[in-house]
């Protein structure tokens, strides 16, 4: 053999080595990491980030390491279709994100021209499954569920009572508070406002004298923690003492910081909360302690979806987005942090299951002040 031929194996070898050991999977994180709803975005990030250290940890999915790059979408839905084309000339093949329904549903179909497959842990506006797509998988309820438990919820603790709605006119906050609504109305009970703001307002005077005017003993709110927050402090420092209840886009800390006092008391709908499951103790306290993150509301939801790509991945033996979709629409459980989950034919989850209950869909909390002085949501008494 000549040395020419010898270096030529040998170059050629290299190579292939090289390109082995840099077999990498592509993953796309994005939501609004700055702006209004950042607080949203860094629950996606911090969940996501953990559980890629963890499975890179140990070994990566089927021997691959997962590269992450981030997007920053600014809860608007030209920059999330912006990110999307990014991502997808990048050559990213699986993405956490979007947070919000009205950004989750423009993007979902850039990554569906390009074969990426998407796993939302927040977006819960119905049509975001609803439109014959293979691509979109959500690890979180539906606004039709999250607004039947609302209505219901209200016609048994505010029988024959004076129900107020306003909305922040996004995709999301509309259709919760229309969702609410209309199972309210099939109670036998109509609202006595339902009104829109503009979302990045910041002064609620003219939405407090209206609601002052219809006297309402409680005031459903369909949006999200900053602007939800503003109107809970003017609406008290106004001497509206109506309380106020909101749905999954409320759960984050930083309502209380932004309402005061006067979050305290308010109702929210939220899916089951998986820091209360024992099982997830370890990881928890990982993101407490390593992270310094309290992993609430979509963090772990977040967590779990990676889980999921992961398992599905071990099944198909295979990293195409295509099969790994084929799996995950199959009914086949998964074991993660919410608990065992399995998804229907649209994308959408089934349930989660804990300790061989079914937990339910959406769950009833209460902003409370804790033994720490800090107001946080708790689930409430049934």
């Amino acid at each position: 053999m000549t040395r020419l031929t010898t270096f030529g194996l040998a170059l050629g070898l290299s190579v292939a080595l090289a390109g082995h050991a840099t077999a990498q999977i592509k993953l796309g994180v994005v939501g609004p990491m700055t702006g209004g709803n950042a607080a949203f975005g860094a629950q996606l990030k911090q969940g996501s980030d953990q559980a890629v250290e963890d499975i890179n940890k140990a070994g990566g999915i089927l021997g691959q390491k997962i590269v992450v790059e981030y997007g920053d979408d600014r809860a608007d839905p030209k920059e999330g279709v912006s990110v999307a084309n990014k991502f997808a000339a990048d050559g990213v093949k699986f993405v956490i994100g979007h947070f919000n329904s009205g950004v989750t549903i423009p993007a979902s179909e850039v990554y569906q021209e390009n074969g990426i497959l998407e796993i939302t842990p927040s977006a819960t506006n119905p049509k975001v499954t609803e439109r014959n797509m293979w691509n979109i998988f959500r690890v979180c309820g539906r606004d039709d569920q999250q607004g039947g438990v609302a209505g219901a919820i209200i016609a048994q603790k505010f029988k024959n009572k004076r129900i107020a709605f306003v909305h922040d006119k996004t995709t999301y906050g509309q259709g919760l508070a229309e969702e609410a609504r209309k199972a309210l109305n099939a109670k036998g009970m109509k609202e006595v406002l339902f009104e829109g703001v503009n979302k990045d307002d910041k002064d609620f005077t003219a939405l407090v004298s209206k609601l002052k005017a219809a006297k309402p003993d409680l005031v459903y709110w369909g949006g999200l923690q900053d602007a939800g927050g503003l109107i809970r402090r003017q609406m008290s420092e106004q001497g509206l003492k109506a309380p106020m209840m909101g749905g999954d886009g409320m759960a984050d800390d930083e309502f209380a910081s932004i309402a005061g006092p006067a979050a305290e008391g308010t109702l929210m709908t939220f899916s089951p909360d998986p820091r209360t499951n024992v099982k997830n103790k370890a990881i928890i306290e990982l993101f407490r302690t390593k992270r310094k993150f309290e992993p609430q509301a979509y963090t772990l939801y977040s967590y779990a979806s990676l889980q999921i790509i992961k398992q599905a991945a071990e099944v198909a033996k295979s990293l195409d987005p295509k099969k790994i979709a084929e799996v995950m629409s199959s009914g086949k459980i998964f074991h993660t942090v919410l608990g065992d989950v399995s998804f229907n034919k649209k994308g959408d989850i089934n349930g989660y299951m804990v300790d061989g209950k079914n937990k339910d869909r959406y769950v009833l909390y209460i902003w409370k002040k804790g033994a720490d002085g800090r107001i946080t949501y708790v689930e409430a008494p049934k």
